[in-house]
């Protein structure tokens, strides 16, 4: 796999054309449910994966799939004025391939779940973005842009769309590594 982001597709909608198999990003958990259940999921509807390839084989990933946080388990500002329980989007899972990992793309795959949230807000409710960080490392990460830990749960990190909108949205409409 050549391993030049210039070769890097822009993200798109998992599909059994991509190459599963050779995956790794250093956390089995990820590597394993991307080659178990990232298809089924989308089959039959549960959570929508997008990933970006180089010659249809992965080299990063994301996966959304709608919510709700209870106000008990919800930063101020993401309950703020909300009903209880507040929608949200949940991002299920975001890895990149370890030859891949420090050049921007979990950023930009950041970035375009954003932007796709943004977008299906138009349709349904979603007042934040809520991941379940798998590890401290993967909690840093996303607390660099701007997502805020729950009262009850602190691996679980959310932010409101509004200020997603704010760190992340990409005013071009571009991705950072195409």
């Amino acid at each position: 796999m050549s391993k030049s982001a210039s070769d890097l597709t822009p993200p798109e909608k998992l599909s059994a054309e991509h190459d599963l198999a050779g995956f790794d990003c250093g956390a089995a958990l990820l590597d394993d449910w991307l080659r178990r259940r990232a298809l089924a999921n989308e089959e039959n509807g549960s959570s929508r994966t997008y990933v970006v390839s180089a010659a249809k084989r992965i080299v990063g990933y994301y996966t959304l799939a709608m919510g709700a946080v209870a106000h008990a388990g919800a930063p101020g500002r993401v309950k703020r004025n909300m009903p209880d329980p507040v929608p949200v989007m949940v991002l299920g899972r975001l890895a990149v391939y370890k030859d891949f990992q420090s050049r921007g793309i979990g950023s930009g795959l950041l970035r375009d779940a954003v932007l796709r949230t943004v977008q299906a807000a138009e349709i349904a409710g979603i007042h934040a973005i809520l991941v379940h960080a798998i590890s401290e490392a993967a909690k840093r990460f996303y607390q660099s842009y701007g997502f805020i830990a729950s009262p009850i749960d602190p691996m679980t990190v959310m932010i409101t769309l509004a200020e997603a909108r704010k760190t992340l949205g990409d005013k071009s409409g571009k991705y950072p590594y195409s």
